[in-house]
């Protein structure tokens, strides 16, 4: 076995350097990433952070919600077993102590804090643990991260009350990393023993620093200070409670009114700045905080088992006619990358593929010619009475979203392919993927860990993007399976050249996480995955 903390191997050294991510902070954010609380005193304990966000997935259970604005108010809620140090990547002590990795990456040992309670008042057990790990596989659609982390599990084990194993059928190297996200953050047996649609609706009770206090949907989520709470990750600064005594998380879909609530005072913090708001905000009392996502990037989903996007051409048409850079100036915060990959290049083991990506019209127009599609009295291509046709369905859970899509429908009519926008409620999501009743969808996910690809690309899992059966399947498992990180590289960096060459989905622009945090507000900081951790933020 290869213990944590002090007996590492150089090999697994290597491999938990491999599953992180590097911060990335952009021109505007402060030098930490976080609020600076140089000027502001002696931080206090007290007073309710209100924190406006731009949509509701409708969910509140942390296990099964994947978009950023509810993300932010649920990772309070739980705590993780273990969490990832957003400058160096290690994978730290929380939950757990310590833990132990068989030589083969196939079994998982952690030694749990002792004293550790939910709100509820019961302890953290082995039990506790394996009933959470059970429950994931039957969460249904709207769990697809959580059971992704989990995909192959032959058993979880309560080997001690406070020791528990987790035990793989094929090597698991991804797993590690895995345990300090959100969607495998830890409730209590009697949450996990709740339907997927009860914990949806009611919530969940965890061990973390916040409660969940009430939920009105579409409209607000409000936490309070867990008391007595004093198990806090390894990485944070204040020991034992938050600082803060309440957070509301109000949803304002409008980004204008978003910033003008900043600006009055009326919000402490704002989520998805945009650039047009960015000017806005610069100079008064308020900081602009932003940094680089790790995992896959803004990107059209493409349904591959659609009849005109079976057509490899007709694919990698879409991914030369978009004009990546011009995006970006238009549309998103300073600092924002094009796509250079369908990993943002913060993500371990991206792989440069920019020049795949270049912008090339003529040769969109080229491969649409040869593939048959002629181009109409109206500009847009049609074949066999066919036209060249295609819906993008999207979410307003992003101020750019509306705009990027407005500017890729304009790009991709000036070589003949018609774009519908359609939008959707974020709610929506789950069911929309599940259904495959769409063409393309718009967005991104967000992990950093390369094994991103193997959740949203197999064939052998979810696969709600329907690719076909083909090498980048095996590329994907044998990623997963090896600990030897030189060869893991070279096989993420082969399956991202897969998916750019044959355009399965087409890579659009990196998200850059970026908040207006009003200057009151000190050490809102970002964890690995850039969403926010507010144990240690406080207002003064």
């Amino acid at each position: 076995m290869i213990s944590h903390p002090d007996s590492r191997s150089a090999r697994w050294a290597a491999l938990s350097a491999l599953l992180t991510t590097s911060v990335l902070l952009t021109a505007c954010s402060s030098g930490s990433g976080s609020s600076s609380s140089n000027d502001g005193g002696q931080a206090r304990p007290g007073g309710t952070l209100t924190f406006a966000v731009g949509s509701d997935a409708g969910c509140v259970d942390p296990q099964q919600v994947g978009s950023n604005d509810t993300i932010y108010s649920l990772r309070q809620v739980v705590d993780s077993l273990t969490d990832q140090d957003p400058k160096t990547g290690k994978i730290v002590p929380w939950l757990a102590k310590s833990w132990d990795i068989s030589q083969d990456a196939k079994a998982f040992t952690f030694h749990l804090r002792s004293g550790v309670t939910f709100s509820d008042g019961t302890p953290l057990t082995a039990q506790v643990v394996k009933d959470n790990f059970d429950a994931v596989p039957k969460l249904g659609a709207l769990g697809i991260l959580a059971q992704g982390y989990l995909s192959g599990v032959e058993s979880t084990t309560a080997v001690d009350p406070l020791t528990v194993r987790v035990k793989f059928k094929q090597p698991n190297a991804q797993f590690l990393q895995a345990t300090s996200t959100f969607s495998l953050g830890i409730e209590s047996s009697a949450s996990a023993k709740k339907s997927p649609q009860q914990k949806c609706s009611q919530g969940i009770v965890g061990s973390g620093p916040f409660t969940l206090k009430s939920y009105v949907q579409n409209q607000s989520i409000t936490l309070a200070k867990r008391a007595k709470y004093d198990w806090g990750s390894s990485l944070w600064t204040k020991k034992g409670e938050a600082y803060l005594d309440k957070v509301v998380f109000k949803v304002v879909p409008e980004a204008g009114v978003r910033t003008g609530s900043l600006q009055s005072g009326q919000v402490d913090a704002i989520s998805s700045v945009g650039k047009a708001d960015e000017a806005a905000l610069k100079g008064g009392q308020v900081s602009l905080l932003g940094r680089a996502n790790p995992g896959n990037v803004f990107n059209l989903g493409l349904n591959n088992s659609r009849p005109l996007l079976k057509d490899v051409k007709v694919r990698q048409a879409i991914l030369f006619a978009i004009d990546r850079q011009q995006i970006v100036d238009a549309v998103f915060p300073t600092g924002t990358q094009p796509a250079t990959s369908i990993l943002a290049h913060t993500t371990p083991d991206y792989a440069n593929l920019g020049s795949a990506l270049a912008y090339d019209a003529a040769k969109a127009k080229s491969l649409l010619d040869s593939a048959g599609w002629k181009t109409g009295s109206d500009g847009i291509r049609t074949k066999n009475g066919t036209r060249l046709s295609l819906a993008v369905t999207w979410f307003a859970n992003a101020a750019t979203n509306q705009p990027a899509l407005e500017l890729i429908q304009q790009q991709l009519k000036a070589v003949g392919i018609d774009v519908v926008l359609k939008e959707r409620q974020i709610s929506q999501l789950a069911a929309t993927l599940q259904s495959g009743d769409f063409d393309a969808g718009w967005g991104n996910l967000t992990r950093a860990d390369p094994d991103i690809l193997r959740s949203q690309y197999s064939t052998r899992l979810a696969n709600f993007y329907h690719l076909p059966a083909s090498p980048l399947d095996s590329l994907l498992n044998q990623q997963a399976a090896t600990t030897d990180a030189a060869k893991r590289k070279q096989l993420v960096d082969q399956a991202q050249q897969l998916i750019v060459k044959n355009a399965y989905i087409v890579p659009v622009v990196e998200l850059q996480t970026q908040l207006g945090v009003a200057k009151k507000v000190h050490d809102l900081d970002f964890e690995a995955s850039s969403r926010i951790q507010l144990h240690d933020t406080w207002i003064g």
